[in-house]
């Protein structure tokens, strides 16, 4: 097992070092419907909640993004927010933003400091990337610059480079994202997680998705993840597993990886 990189906010790592943490995202398309998501996964207790905002009707309007993103916190307490608008090419929602809005929207929550980390792709121009990353670093905010690609898995070098890229970009936290078409491709993923998390002086996340890929969403901490996204109320990717399920596995895997350490 590799050496954890805990992601940390405001100085301090989540959960107090946990590796892997447990992310729940909140996909509801009213302020109503996320707080009564909130309201159904606080009890279930994740480290990371995450904002899909592209899943938001009244993403065009900063106030009340601000003020969801506030009333979330609220209620949350420590459990720190991460605040993402994935684009549709990426596999989120479509949106009625451009891109220099979205940017604009970025800069106004990091300034609220209403969240605690904020995502955003590689793909985009790297003036863009500069603009959220510096709006993110003076206000306390941890960047996660992420790639993700819904049809398919990359070589294994180009894998790995994107996780350097996110590095060299000015990322707190690289992730990639893909789809396998055949085991082959999970194993190319946990072997691209190994080798960058060698080499990274940060913390990253990686998955394999669809059910083929929840395979790495149970153990791709044991080769670097810092984090793995469950369901609480309702999945926003394809294959994440109940948080539930995913805590109870990961139990069983810490437990026989400790045994196994410990035993002559």
């Amino acid at each position: 097992m590799q050496s954890p990189k805990a992601i940390t906010v405001h100085g301090q790592p989540i959960a107090g070092g946990k590796f892997p943490l447990v992310c729940i995202p909140l996909i509801g398309r009213t302020r109503d419907d996320v707080l009564a998501e909130l309201a159904m996964v606080l009890p279930k207790k994740p480290d990371v909640l995450e904002w899909r905002v592209d899943f938001f009707e009244q993403i065009g309007d900063t106030a009340a993004v601000i003020a969801a993103a506030a009333a979330i916190k609220r209620k949350a307490g420590e459990i720190p927010l991460l605040f993402t608008r994935r684009s549709v090419i990426e596999g989120g929602e479509k949106i009625a933003l451009n891109e220099d809005q979205v940017i604009a929207l970025y800069v106004a929550l990091c300034e609220s400091r209403a969240i605690d980390l904020i995502d955003y792709e590689m793909a985009n121009d790297a003036a863009n990337i500069a603009r959220v990353r510096a709006a993110a670093q003076s206000n306390d905010i941890k960047l996660v610059l992420s790639f993700h690609n819904f049809s398919c898995t990359p070589a294994l070098e180009t894998l790995v480079s994107k996780f350097l890229m996110a590095e060299q970009l000015g990322a707190d936290v690289a992730k990639v994202a893909v789809m396998p078409r055949d085991p082959n491709d999970v194993l190319i993923l946990l072997a691209a997680t190994q080798q960058a998390s060698q080499t990274l002086k940060i913390p990253l996340i990686s998955m394999s998705m669809g059910p083929l890929g929840s395979l790495t969403r149970l153990f791709g901490w044991a080769f670097g993840s810092a984090l793995s996204f469950a369901v609480g109320a309702s999945s926003s990717a394809p294959g994440q597993v109940p948080i539930e399920d995913l805590n109870t596995v990961l139990g069983i895997l810490h437990k026989a990886m400790e045994d196994g350490y410990s035993t002559p």
